[in-house]
């Protein structure tokens, strides 16, 4: 077993947000990556959206 690459827990960050994630793919995360990785992804991700939801809120009014 080997640690996911920040682009696997990227993909499945966005795949558990969006409730697609397979329940194998889920239970791989929790048994190959580390738990302050996908907290801090998952953080920035909801970071992102919220300033991209302003972003669009600002341009339409």
């Amino acid at each position: 077993m080997s640690k996911p690459t920040l682009k696997q827990v990227i993909k499945s960050v966005l795949a558990a947000a969006t409730g697609i994630q397979s329940d194998a793919n889920r239970e791989q995360d929790f048994k190959e990556g580390s738990l302050s990785i996908y907290i801090i992804v998952g953080l920035a991700a909801t970071i992102i959206f919220i300033i991209a939801l302003v972003s669009l809120v600002s341009a339409i009014l």
